[in-house]
């Protein structure tokens, strides 16, 4: 009898890490933060490599409440440990990354996502737990390690060598994203869909992609600046509606399938040939958007079973939107909002404020041309320059950025970002009055309390709006704390003077 051994992959955990409580912040987070209510995306870009090996598994700490203790547990029966690690969640990664690997000292670990991309020098020699990282897609390379080949012969990875930094090739993008496996079977096998929560969408809810890229050139957006690139490529429609077939058996109970695209619906013809897929499922389901989207195209996925779209307006001033090349207009915004109310698409509009060019006029303009859309919920974001994006460089160049921290010790956003004759206590204060001034309306208050009566889903709303209202108070207490700061400092500096 002749014994045939057959190689293994490295057994594989794939890691969305603990971090601040209530954190949202990795493996498909585009927007990491603690969230104003509790809310939590799946972890898309993680789910592609773990289906790709044989005995591998993804582990999505924060909606599943999993500790680092428990992680350090749970790392010891693998031999390799892929992190996706986000700007703000960075240094509480490296610590837990060198405890894990003083717990374990064999396991390989790699570190990917948008910090180690933009910056991988700073990653390796910050972290001496980090064996290489990922720059980029990551899909293959990690593949490829655990599957035994050379860091020197792998695609689009930097690693330490006999004390220098190698940066190996690039790796091409990934074009054929019908090779690539099935999320959803990843999310069935070992996540809790009931686990995951956004306010806006139904509960539970299902994410998924059917896209990469991002073909737009918004100077302040991470991910097509530094993981995903601006080259579109798209699933055939075709493998697009089999999964969402398979996802509807796999989770009878889900409300709502998303799609979590950077631009789901950026060419028509393309849309409306897999809306006409999607419609023999009626699938409830959302999707990403851009305002200029046109009519036929709203109604086909009308038509086909969408609910919701997530809007980046970003601003209402006409100059902001052309200093962050949104490539669109205030009109469009207006025509496009006008077309999804004629047709019962639901908005979830997204906003920021201190964007290259904010003034006290311009966030005006803002919070007054957000009530004059009156979507059905809103995001208001102060404005974040990541490192690797155009945004950063500018505010880098010009002297804005304040300080380096993007959010306080609870991971919530902060302002980091100060032009001359806007304070970063303005700022603050105007998130604060955007919310305030857009959902005290009566007509908007009582639009998310009738939803949530018809969707019976009012222990949801309360739980939500007790969320809301304790992050309101926090945040007003934030603004008094940072205007007696300045008044204090001015006050110390006039002394001085005198």
């Amino acid at each position: 009898m002749v014994d045939l051994k057959i190689d293994m992959p490295l057994k594989t955990l794939f890691l969305n890490p603990p971090s601040f409580e209530n954190f949202d912040g990795g493996a498909s987070s585009r927007w990491p933060a603690t969230r104003e209510i509790e809310s939590y995306w799946y972890p898309v870009w993680l789910a592609y490599p773990t289906g790709m090996l044989e005995g591998a598994r993804l582990l999505d700490a924060p909606p599943h409440h999993i500790s680092w203790q428990q992680v350090i547990d749970i790392a010891k029966d693998y031999e390799f440990l892929v992190l996706f690690t986000s700007t703000i969640g960075w240094s509480g990664d490296q610590r837990m990354a060198e405890r894990l690997k003083e717990t374990h000292p064999n396991i390989k670990i790699a570190f990917v996502g948008p910090p180690v991309t933009t910056s991988p020098e700073k990653a390796l020699t910050e972290c001496s737990a980090i064996d290489f990282i990922c720059r980029r897609e990551f899909d293959y390379s990690v593949v490829e390690y655990a599957n035994g080949k050379p860091l020197q012969e792998i695609l689009g990875i930097s690693y330490i060598q006999d004390g220098q930094i190698i940066h190996n090739p690039d790796r091409p993008q990934v074009d054929n994203l019908d090779a690539m496996p099935w999320v959803t079977d990843i999310y069935a096998r070992d996540m809790d869909v009931t686990k995951y929560n956004v306010p806006f969408l139904l509960h539970p809810y299902v994410a998924l992609y059917s896209t990469r890229g991002c073909p737009a050139q918004c100077t302040f957006c991470l991910w097509p600046q530094t993981l995903s690139g601006h080259a579109w490529r798209k699933r055939s429609t075709d493998d697009v509606a089999a999964e969402m077939a398979h996802a509807k058996e796999l989770f009878p109970h889900v409300k709502e399938f998303f799609f979590d695209d950077d631009t789901f619906n950026i060419q028509k013809a393309r849309t409306i040939e897999l809306c006409e897929k999607l419609k023999p499922l009626k699938l409830t389901w959302s999707c990403t958007s851009r305002v200029t989207t046109d009519y036929d195209t709203l109604k086909a996925m009308r038509d086909a079973g969408c609910r919701l779209l997530i809007v980046g307006y970003e601003s209402g001033d006409p100059q902001i939107l052309k200093n962050i090349k949104k490539g669109a207009t205030v009109e469009r915004a207006r025509d496009f909002t006008r077309d999804c109310h004629k047709l019962g698409l639901t908005i979830h509009g997204d906003f920021i404020l201190g964007l290259p060019g904010e003034t006290r006029e311009s966030i005006r303009n803002t919070i007054n041309f957000a009530k004059s859309l009156d979507v059905e919920t809103i995001q208001v974001s102060i404005a974040h320059a990541f490192p690797g994006t155009e945004f950063y460089d500018f505010a880098k160049e010009h002297g804005f950025i304040t300080n380096q921290d993007m959010a306080d010790e609870g991971g919530h956003q902060m302002a980091h970002i100060e032009y001359p004759g806007l304070a970063v206590e303005y700022v603050l204060e105007m998130v604060h009055r955007f919310y305030d001034e857009y959902y005290f309306r009566p007509k908007a208050a009582w639009r998310v309390v009738s939803k949530a009566i018809i969707n019976r889903d009012v222990p949801r709303l309360y739980q939500e709006a007790k969320s809301f209202l304790k992050l309101r108070a926090q945040r007003n207490k934030i603004v008094k704390a940072s205007k007696n700061k300045a008044s204090a400092e001015a006050s110390t500096a006039l002394s001085a003077g005198d």
